[in-house]
């Protein structure tokens, strides 16, 4: 009886922890959601008065964003394949202000494509790396996402081409509000994985800045047919 009433404590106690962890990932997820809308409607407010057309397109795809955001609030993780269509949809937005002056270069493995990636994981990355990469530049610039798998890994990387980068320091560090989706990105991979995965933030050689995700590489199932 004792040894059952043990086991029965210690099972309430990470079913607790579970639901913990489960409300802490809902809460990471939903502060990123205001923020990115902060931003995105600055800039479609700036642009309706010097290219109303441009702003029209932006804010179809700012729609369609944002209904892509709903549609995956409740999912902590989905596949890379949905998360570069949803990337897609903000860059898209990011392209109607920046126009030839934003560059984008996407090299990614087919074979990663079905991986699951934590929702809504790369946009902060991409935002602040057109924020500190490209938008304080007055040169034409890129924006890199890669994505790789090696051996039970799955590698992911942004990086920009040059501007006024962020410190090399841990995302986890800093106050600012610019900073907002780079805690949150790590703590999010914190939560899910733990201490099998990494992020950082380091300066590239020939200029800009890399931020880098290892995570463990995990295919989402193949639903088995259904029995006749």
């Amino acid at each position: 009886l004792w040894s059952r009433r043990a086991q029965e404590r210690e099972q309430r106690m990470r079913d607790a922890e579970s639901r913990m962890a489960q409300a802490r990932l809902a809460a990471l997820q939903m502060q990123l959601n205001p923020h990115f809308l902060f931003n995105a409607l600055n800039a479609l407010s700036a642009l309706i008065h010097t290219d109303p057309d441009a702003a029209d397109r932006m804010l179809g795809d700012l729609s369609e964003l944002l209904r892509s955001a709903l549609e995956t609030s409740a999912e902590p993780e989905i596949t890379l394949r949905r998360e570069l269509e949803f990337l897609g949809r903000y860059l898209a937005v990011e392209q109607a202000r920046f126009g030839d002056r934003l560059r984008v270069d996407q090299k990614v493995e087919p074979a990663v494509l079905d991986a699951l990636v934590p929702t809504f994981i790369l946009q902060p990355l991409v935002e602040n790396a057109v924020r500190h990469g490209i938008e304080r530049s007055r040169q034409a610039g890129a924006i890199e996402v890669h994505a790789r798998a090696e051996r039970d890994t799955l590698h992911l990387s942004i990086a920009d081409s040059g501007g006024a980068p962020l410190k090399a320091e841990s995302s986890a560090t800093g106050g600012s509000g610019r900073r907002v989706g780079l805690r949150n990105t790590q703590e999010r991979l914190e939560q899910l994985y733990g201490e099998r995965q990494s992020f950082t933030l380091t300066p590239r050689e020939a200029g800009g800045m890399m931020a880098a995700i290892s995570l463990p590489l995990v295919m989402k199932p193949v639903p088995e047919p259904a029995s006749r």
